[in-house]
This record gives structure tokens, C-alpha cells and sequence, in this order.
């Protein structure tokens, strides 16, 4: 029990809980199934002409979510693509739909190794409050809140294998389970299913605002997309 509160006591990537077959998987570029998304995004960049308007070393998605003033909530990093594509008269892709999916990995992997550290900014105080209130909320036929798994047990083994922290410096990461690569929203929907709760909308406030929670409760840890989790 004292090494799991240890463990608990400090960010620790999702990576750490992982078996060494899986950590290799996502070490070996060549190998990582996540990296032909990245690649497809590459290419989106090019197709949908995000180069006139965006300078790539510019952009920081260990930023996001950042408050938006247009709007006067957060807004994430695939939120941000679609805000983009509607600029320019084109239909917003749909969450987890191939491109935009493939895009988000691209512009986070862009990021890799960047340090997450989201930036004071008072405006989103009541969002931050909203997602660490999520976090601890019990729900579900289980009554078991995000934080009795990814603080409580930290550590502990389910089924064999290890409870991570739940931390997202990883996503969009590549989820073995599911043989596809897979957003924050997803795995907060596929959570929320496993303690028999109505899941929300991908996309939607309430899982935008635990998201901004997650990024501050892993502040220190370094962007990893495309990571590859169980």
C-alpha cells in the first residue's frame, strides 16, 4: 500500500505501467501502428492546404485545451481543426472519423517530448474546477469515481495487469484492445461504460474540461503521441 501511494504521489506516464513487449511497440517508430496515422496526417496537412495559414513550428498542441474567448469555454486541439476547417467553408469532421483522428496524432506528435505545463490563465479556473470535480465524482451502477482506479489503485493489478494514473500525454494513442488509434474522449467514454455510466458525447464540455484537468494533474510529463497503451 505505501508503494502505491508513492506511486500516486507524482504524474507517471501510462508507459511506465506497461509490459516491456508493449513499451518496445511503442519505442520502434517503424513498428508503432500509431505513426501511420501521423503519416495520413502529414499528408491532410498538404491536401487541405494548412500550410498557408499555419507555420507547423508554431504550433504547440501541449497547449491545448486553452481557453477560447470566442467562445468563452476551452477549446481542444481537435476542436481547433475543425474551427479551421468550417474558416474555410469545409464540413467538420466527425469525432474519431479517420482524418481527424489522423491529423490531431500529426500536430501532438509535432509535439513530442514537449514538457506538459498548460500556462496560468484565470479565465479557465471554473473549467479546471469542473474537470477535477469530474475526476472525483462517483457514477456508474459501480459508484466508482476516475480517481478510485487511477489514484486510489495506481499501481495495483486488475486482471493481470496494472492500473495506470489515467494520465493523456500519450493520446491520440494507439490502443492494442481496440487495433486502432483512439482520442482522450474515447477512453473517457469507454471508462465511463465500464462502471455501467451513460457515457457523454465525444467532444463535449464535460470531457473537454477533464481533459484540461488531466493535463494540469500531468504537468511535467512529455507529450508521447503516438503512444501505444493496452
Amino acid at each position: 500500500m505505501i508503494a502505491l501511494l508513492l506511486l500516486a504521489a507524482a504524474p507517471v506516464s501510462g508507459y511506465a505501467f506497461l509490459g516491456p513487449e508493449t513499451q518496445a511497440l511503442q519505442d520502434d517508430e517503424f513498428a508503432n501502428p500509431g505513426y501511420l496515422w501521423v503519416e495520413r496526417g502529414a499528408a491532410l496537412w498538404e491536401e487541405a492546404g494548412c500550410a498557408a495559414c499555419h507555420d507547423l513550428t508554431n504550433i504547440n498542441a501541449a497547449a491545448y485545451p486553452r481557453y477560447d474567448a470566442a467562445t468563452e469555454r476551452l477549446i481542444n486541439l481537435e476542436g481547433q481543426i475543425n474551427r479551421c476547417r468550417m474558416r474555410t467553408g469545409e464540413e467538420a469532421w466527425a469525432w474519431e472519423s479517420e482524418p481527424l483522428l489522423a491529423l490531431t496524432a500529426m500536430l501532438a506528435n509535432r509535439s513530442h517530448g514537449a514538457v506538459i505545463e498548460p500556462a496560468p490563465d484565470a479565465r479557465t479556473t471554473p473549467f479546471l474546477a469542473a474537470g477535477r470535480a469530474f475526476f472525483h465524482q462517483r457514477r456508474g451502477q459501480l459508484d466508482l469515481s476516475c480517481a478510485d482506479c487511477h489514484e486510489r489503485y495506481a499501481g495495483a493489478r486488475l486482471r493481470g495487469e496494472r492500473v495506470s494514473q489515467g494520465q493523456t500525454n500519450g493520446y491520440p494513442a494507439y490502443r492494442l484492445l481496440w487495433g486502432s488509434l483512439a482520442s482522450t474522449h474515447r477512453m473517457f467514454r469507454w471508462c465511463n461504460e465500464a462502471v455501467r455510466s451513460e457515457p457523454y458525447p465525444l467532444g463535449s464540455p464535460e470531457y473537454v474540461n477533464l481533459e484540461y484537468f488531466l493535463r494540469h494533474r500531468g504537468r511535467g510529463l512529455t507529450v508521447e503521441t503516438p503512444a501505444v497503451r493496452r
